[in-house]
């Protein structure tokens, strides 16, 4: 296991799993994590910006969005959503915004109450362990939850 600040991140076969306790309500966070007005204030790690194309918050629905690096390097991103239980999980498939795009994966996010304080666990399923590997080796997939997670902290806080 890695703590990193308040995360904690496990990398476990073809899975990350990622947990953390927010000081703020459950549907803050969920909030926080399904409105695109939010989303743009802290998905992705440091530095990182991102612009919606499409975004319909159903099952089957579809996020598209462009993810841009603090080098100028835009990432195409389409997450499908699966499962939607308000406020206590989602569900998605996420992957580069092409075809048949062989490092997609699943991720599962389960929002716990707990004394007005919420833990997050985010659990993401690849399609293999030399998958996963390539993702924390060449993306910096757990420093990248981490970072995140700091952004989600500092929008939390900018919507209280």
């Amino acid at each position: 296991m890695i703590t990193n600040n308040q995360t904690s991140v496990e990398v476990e076969g073809k899975e990350i799993l990622v947990k953390r306790v927010f000081y703020a309500s459950r549907d803050l966070i969920w909030k926080a994590w399904t409105q695109p007005e939010h989303l743009k204030n802290w998905w992705g790690p440091k530095g990182f910006s991102i612009t919606t194309s499409e975004f319909e918050m159903k099952p089957g629905g579809i996020w598209r969005f462009i993810m841009k690096g603090p080098d100028g390097v835009e990432y195409p991103n389409k997450i499908t959503f699966k499962e939607i239980v308000k406020p206590e999980r989602l569900v998605y498939t996420s992957a580069d915004d092409i075809e048949g795009d062989p490092g997609q994966f699943q991720t599962i996010v389960t929002f716990v109450e707990e004394d007005n304080n919420t833990l997050l666990i985010q659990r993401l399923i690849f399609p293999s362990a030399e998958i996963r590997e390539q993702v924390v080796k060449e993306f910096g997939a757990i420093e990248g939850a981490s970072q995140t997670l700091d952004r989600l902290e500092a929008q939390l806080e900018a919507m209280r």
